[in-house]
């Protein structure tokens, strides 16, 4: 996440936090997914540009070992204010997808749900390679991200943002060093395409 990208959060982290940073604002698709495919995690789980805080406090809560990481200070000191002793202890950090402060090979999943969004596409191939360094062989990734026809930007709420199609993505995937096992898609009136991709370090 560039420079740019960490101010426009920053300055509209409260919106944010108050308008997304719950569970109850997450579509009930997406948190059975996501239910399911932390359920096949046996090691410690990463959640990578955590935001407020509220995806790793749930997977926390499922009994699931997890650390969310954020570039945004204000993300992170909401979420261990709001998450971080309520009822289980759980590691917040402030820091980068692209230069994780994680050993190789020290975590069994990572999810970065919508959280290379604002990667520009000559620039992903660095949060992608971090979560294939710190996944141990057969970790899985499960990613989500604004689906679309083509690779393009389009005015996010926040700033710019990207759309990938699904077979751009897995390529990129694959050239990472993961095997793609699953993909879902889902579009509704009114909200931008959504895409989730599940794969597994080789």
């Amino acid at each position: 996440m560039t420079e740019r990208v960490t101010r426009a959060y920053s300055a509209r982290a409260d919106e944010y936090t108050a308008v997304l940073g719950s569970m109850d604002a997450v579509h009930p698709d997406d948190r059975a997914l996501v239910d399911a495919w932390a359920a096949g995690r046996r090691g410690p789980l990463l959640d990578a540009g955590c935001g407020p805080g509220h995806w790793t406090a749930h997977l926390a809560r499922q009994g699931n070992r997890v650390i969310g990481i954020d570039a945004v200070p204000a993300f992170v000191e909401h979420a261990r204010r709001t998450h971080g002793a309520v009822d289980v202890d759980i590691d917040f950090r402030v820091g980068s997808l692209d230069a994780l402060p994680f050993g190789d090979g020290s975590v069994d999943g990572v999810l970065a749900w919508y959280s290379v969004i604002h990667h520009e596409p000559p620039r992903i191939g660095g949060p992608l390679a971090e979560f294939r360094r710190v996944l141990s062989p057969g970790g899985g990734l499960l990613l989500g991200f604004f689906e679309g026809p083509a690779v393009e930007a389009f005015d996010h709420a926040v700033v710019t943002a990207f759309r990938w199609p699904v077979p751009s993505l897995a390529a990129l995937l694959n050239e990472a060093g993961f095997d793609v096992v699953d993909v879902h898609t889902r579009s509704a009136p009114g909200h931008r395409p959504h895409g989730a991709v599940s794969a597994v370090r080789r």
